[in-house]
C-alpha cells in the first residue's frame, strides 16, 4: 500500500501513519496545520513519524495546494483532515468550516475520480445523527444534525458518495463515535478533564452531566480504519464506535478513581450543537470489517491519563539548586 493520510499530524491521523508504518506501506502525510490548537502539538504528534522511513510530510491546504504531487503512485486515501470542534462552528466560522470541510474534500474527490485507487477512506462523524436518530444509531436512518460542524461532515459524506456514483471513486465513510486516547486533542472532552484532574484547576462542564457518548478508544478506530481501506464496501457508510456508553458523570467518576483526585467541575447551561446521547449499532462493520473494539473504558482513559501525565511532567519547569536540596 501507498497511502495518502490527510490530516496525518492530528490526533487519529498520526496514529494511523504510525500503524501504516508499522505493517510496511508507504505513508505521504499531509496536514495545513490549522491554529485551530497550537502548532506544537501537532508537531510532536508527528516527530516521530518524519523520523521513520517510508514516511513523507507535505504541509498545506488541501482546497488550495497542488495534488498530483502527493497522488502520484497512491493507492489508499485516508481523507481524516477536517476543521474540528462542534461548539466553534457557529457564525462568522462556518466559512472556516466549509473551506476545510466541504471545499478539500470535494478537491481531493476530484483529483482522485481518474485515478485508480484501491480505496478512499473518508472520516465522516456521529455529529452528523442529531438528535432525532434513534439509540442504538444504525446508519441508514435519517440523519438531522444540529451543528454546523454536523453538517460539514454529512456534506463530506455526500460529496464521497456523489463521486463514487458518478466516477467510481472507491469511497468508504467511516462515522467515528468519539474517539479518545494519547494525542487526543487538547480542545476535548477528556483532555480537559484528565487535565483538571491531574493539575487541581476548575473545568467547565456544560450541561447536567447525565448526557451519554460512545466513547472509542484511539487504537480501535485506528482499526477500524486499516480493515476500511483492505476491505471496506465501496459507497458504504461505516459506525466505527466502542462499545463504551455511559454518561460524562460516570467518566468523571473513574477518572477521579485513575487520578486520584475528582475533576473540579463547575457546572454551565448545555450549548447549542452538542447531542445529548451518542451510541453506535456496529453490526455492518462487525459483518463486513470483523470491527470488534477490544479497549474498555476504564483501560482507554487509564492510558490517556498516563499520557497527559507524561505530557505535563515533560512541560514542567526544572527545578532550581534550592529546590534539589
Amino acid at each position: 500500500m501507498r497511502a495518502l493520510v490527510t490530516g496525518a499530524a492530528g490526533f487519529i491521523g498520526s496514529h494511523l501513519s504510525a500503524a501504516l508504518l508499522d505493517r510496511g506501506d508507504d505513508v505521504i502525510g499531509v496536514d495545513a496545520f490549522t491554529d485551530f490548537y497550537p502548532r506544537a502539538v501537532k508537531a510532536a504528534n508527528v516527530a516521530p513519524l518524519q523520523a521513520r522511513p517510508g514516511f513523507r510530510l507535505v504541509e498545506g491546504a488541501l482546497q488550495s495546494m497542488p495534488l498530483d504531487d502527493v497522488l502520484d503512485g497512491v493507492t489508499h486515501v485516508f481523507h481524516l483532515a477536517a476543521q474540528a470542534g462542534v461548539r466553534t462552528s457557529w457564525g462568522a466560522e462556518f466559512g472556516v468550516y466549509t473551506r476545510h470541510n466541504v471545499e478539500a474534500t470535494q478537491r481531493l474527490l476530484e483529483a482522485c475520480k481518474d485515478r485508480p485507487l484501491v480505496r478512499f477512506v473518508y472520516a465522516s462523524s456521529s455529529s452528523v445523527y442529531g438528535d432525532e436518530a434513534p439509540l442504538p444509531m444504525q446508519e441508514d436512518v435519517p440523519l438531522h444534525p444540529v451543528s454546523p460542524y454536523g453538517v460539514t461532515k454529512l456534506a463530506g459524506e455526500h460529496l464521497s458518495h456523489l463521486y463514487h456514483a458518478s466516477f467510481g471513486v472507491p469511497a468508504v465513510a467511516l462515522r467515528y463515535f468519539t474517539v479518545y486516547g494519547p494525542r487526543q486533542r487538547p480542545d476535548m472532552g477528556f483532555h480537559r478533564f484528565i487535565r483538571a484532574a491531574l493539575t487541581g484547576e476548575p473545568i467547565t462542564l456544560y450541561g447536567d452531566g447525565a448526557q451519554t457518548r460512545d466513547f472509542t478508544y484511539v487504537a480501535d478506530a485506528v482499526r477500524a480504519t486499516l480493515e476500511a481501506g483492505d476491505r471496506g464496501r465501496a459507497g458504504a457508510v461505516y459506525n466505527i464506535g466502542g462499545g463504551s456508553r455511559v454518561s460524562v458523570n460516570e467518566v468523571l467518576a473513574v477518572i477521579g478513581r485513575l487520578t486520584g483526585r475528582a475533576p473540579d467541575a463547575r457546572r454551565a447551561p448545555a450549548q447549542k450543537g452538542d447531542m445529548r446521547d451518542t451510541w453506535a449499532d456496529t453490526t455492518r462493520a462487525r459483518q463486513e470489517l470483523d470491527y470488534r473494539p477490544t479497549f474498555a473504558l476504564e483501560a482507554g482513559l487509564a492510558a490517556e491519563c498516563a499520557w497527559l501525565d507524561g505530557q505535563l511532567g515533560a512541560a514542567a519547569p526544572a527545578p532550581s539548586g534550592a529546590e534539589r536540596g
